[in-house]
This record gives C-alpha cells, structure tokens and sequence, in this order.
C-alpha cells in the first residue's frame, strides 16, 4: 500500500490540533448579558488574532500581567481586579453568558485594568502571549469532566502546563483550585511532576487564609459547594 505523505500545511495543522476541555453548548443569556455582549464588551475585548500582543500597548501601561483562564461570570475577576488595581488581568472565556456578565460588571465597577478574550485559552496562550511575560495565572474551578472517559478533556494536564510555564516569568506564579477532589489529586500529580514549577508549600495543597497569592474572593458559586458539602483544594506553584 502506497505510503501518503502529508503537506507541511496539513502537518502543522496537525501538530496545533488540541483536544478542546470545553464543550460549546446552547445556554441561556439574560437581556443584562446580552446586551452588555453588544454594547459594553467592545470596550474590553480583545480580539483574537495569531500574533503576539504587546501588553503595555494593550493596557497603556507597564504594569504586571495576570492571565485568568475560565471567567466564568466574572465575580472573582472582577473582584480581584478591584482590589489590585496596579495589575493588569487578560481574562479568557469562551461562553457568551460569562463574557457578558463580566463586561458588565467592569462597566459598573468602572475597572479599566482588566481585558477579555473570547476565545479558547489555549490558542489564546499560544498564539497571542510571548513568552516569559505572565506575572501570574489563575485556573480557577476549570470543568472537572468526571467522567473517567472525559478525564483527557481536562486543562491541568501535560502538556498544556509545560506550555502555559513558558509564558510564565522566572518568580511568576500558577494558582489552580477546584472543589472535585479526583481533580485535585491529578492537578496535584501533574503540577508537582513539571520541573518548571515549585510548590509554594514544598508539598500538599495550599492553605488560603494569609497568603497573597492566595487571595481569591468566596464566590456564590464556592458558597453554594460549601453548603453542598464540597471541598475546596488550592494549589499554588512559582516558576523556577
């Protein structure tokens, strides 16, 4: 059987193909959201584009770049943003309904340190962020896919992590939590496996009362898991 060889345009498709750890699905979009989509988010969004971003340019400013993957609704973005004003945050989310709310709430709270990318985050990372520039990252309650067939959806996996290291600067910092503890146990393994990171703690997860870069708000979402019993699991690493 004769041997076919791909085209260098086909392989490099291939080579940047990524299983995707979100699933784009119909869901519902108040009147607030979707208006803030239309007439608030262009004064926020950052479109995507394969090339890379220069971040004084974005923000008008030189100042320290936080890189937030998953916004969900906004609060804790916007929340941390408040309190650190001096820091710029690039938020990443997919889902309409999350990207409108938090336009929305910027727009209230009139934060002008704060940009959002609608795209996935991991093309975002690759192909719009240089390298070495990321003052922090924050991963915060990413879908857990629980489902053992889905476990190879998930984003705190090799070998998205020892790229997302590369775009972070010597002394930057990662920090993921999660209220599924299987997901936690993996989150662990891998973050602890990547030479590139260093457990702010030498070992175990991480205690969140009094520590700075563990400062992140209890959201309604965090209080409702509480409330159901969930636990919550920190892990915050620095880069070598």
């Amino acid at each position: 059987m004769e041997k076919t060889e791909l085209s260098p345009e086909a392989l490099e498709e291939l080579k940047r193909h990524h299983i995707r750890s979100f699933v784009m699905r119909r869901g519902h979009i108040s009147a607030a959201q979707k208006r803030a989509l239309e007439e608030t988010l262009p004064r926020y969004e950052v479109p995507y584009a394969p090339e890379r971003l220069d971040l004084a340019a974005l923000f008008g400013r030189e100042a320290p770049t936080v890189f937030e993957i998953g916004c969900g609704m906004g609060e804790t973005t916007a929340a941390i943003a408040q309190a650190h004003p001096e820091i710029n945050f690039l938020g990443c989310e997919v889902f309409a309904a999350g990207v409108g709310a938090l336009a929305k709430r910027l727009d209230e709270m009139q934060l002008t340190n704060v940009k959002i990318v609608r795209h996935d985050a991991v093309e975002v990372l690759r192909d719009m962020i240089p390298e070495g520039v990321l003052a922090g990252v924050h991963i915060y309650f990413p879908d857990p896919w629980r489902k053992a067939r889905h476990h190879k959806r998930r984003l705190v996996a090799q070998p998205f992590i020892g790229n997302l290291c590369k775009h972070i600067r010597t002394g930057g910092y990662l920090h993921c939590a999660t209220d599924w503890e299987n997901y936690a146990e993996q989150m662990y393994e891998v973050l602890q496996a990547e030479p590139a990171l260093k457990n702010l703690y030498g070992e175990g997860f991480s205690p969140v009362m009094g520590n700075p870069l563990c400062e992140r708000p209890r959201t309604k979402f965090q209080a409702r898991g509480e409330r159901l019993g969930h636990g919550i699991w920190d892990l915050v690493y620095t880069k070598n």
